[in-house]
């Protein structure tokens, strides 16, 4: 990851901001940005080696190892992307691909999700669980026999699907989603 300097981090007044950019804005894996506010820099410890001579600059925390400068060079085209959807445009369009899914699903007695579907409070990502099945097991069956990837997590207080529709999903694929979804939830509990 390049450590680059982000004009916005003033209006957050913080010591620290971090985003990846492969997620929302599309860019490959690997790209984001850090921020280190100056006083902050000579104690924070970079994640490999650097000189006494990068002590006090933000560059310390730039991997300088073998990268591909394509990675790089397509930041730009992933933010003209983004800025000609707009910001606006696209939470809407994450927010309704999530509903679509999450309205159905929600009415299953099975399903209960620990992520508010307020959208004030959530954009495109929602977290569910399924009560009474194998959840790493489902997760392989949705994979395996449908091509369809959750990411399962299990804590010691909960256990869920973290479910991302991106914008680039037809409704046809949301909704391939949700009858798998039922299908499986079906066969799972029966």
């Amino acid at each position: 990851m390049a450590a680059v300097c982000v004009p916005s981090h003033r209006s957050y007044d913080c010591d620290y901001y971090v985003g990846s950019l492969h997620k929302w804005l599309m860019a490959p894996p690997g790209n984001g940005f850090l921020y280190v506010r100056k006083a902050r820099i000579p104690t924070l410890w970079p994640l490999t080696p650097a000189s006494e001579q990068q002590k006090n600059s933000i560059s310390k925390f730039e991997d300088v190892g073998t990268r591909t400068q394509a990675n790089r060079v397509v930041m730009a085209e992933a933010l003209t992307f983004n800025e000609g959807i707009g910001i606006d445009r696209k939470s809407a369009r994450l927010r309704y691909l999530k509903h679509r899914w999450a309205d159905r699903l929600k009415a299953h007695p099975k399903v209960s999700f620990l992520t508010s579907l307020d959208p004030a409070e959530s954009c495109a990502i929602a977290a569910i669980n399924v009560s009474g099945v194998d959840m790493p097991k489902m997760a392989a069956t949705l994979h395996d026999e449908h091509g369809i990837v959750v990411s399962h997590m299990k804590h010691e207080r909960f256990e869920a699907f973290r479910i991302v529709p991106n914008i680039h999903m037809t409704l046809g694929e949301i909704d391939y989603f949700s009858d798998v979804m039922e299908e499986v939830i079906k066969k799972a509990s029966g």
